[in-house]
């Protein structure tokens, strides 16, 4: 739940097909998370973890968190060094980042200058 917003999502993890439904909230979960937004946008852009949130009182969690961890515990990090087209494919695959599964790399610069 994002309240300074008003957004629900249920997520749900079963046959290993991850999905969201936005608007809902389900009858019994096992766990609910309440951070605004703006606050979990910076967990997705990876300048802090959600950890970090709740440490800080900018988010709350309801219930039992080992769903949780066992999603984040899958999840790998995508690294884009395939062919897009025949021949395009780098000559040496780029290493893995060295983060956690939920940490990005930080954004680039585009302030132009």
């Amino acid at each position: 739940m994002t309240p300074d917003n008003g957004e629900k999502f249920v997520v749900e993890m079963s046959n290993s097909t991850l999905t969201n439904i936005k608007g809902f909230q389900a009858k019994n979960p096992d766990l609910t998370i309440t951070i605004n937004r703006s606050d979990l946008e910076t967990v997705m852009m990876g300048k802090a973890t959600l950890d970090q949130q709740i440490d800080a009182g900018k988010a709350k969690q309801d219930g039992d968190r080992k769903p949780y961890d066992q999603l984040k515990g899958i999840l790998v990090q995508f690294t884009p060094d395939f062919a897009l087209m025949p021949g395009t494919k780098p000559a040496k695959p780029a290493p893995p980042p060295a983060m956690s599964p939920l940490e990005q790399e930080e954004p680039g610069n585009t302030a132009g200058g």
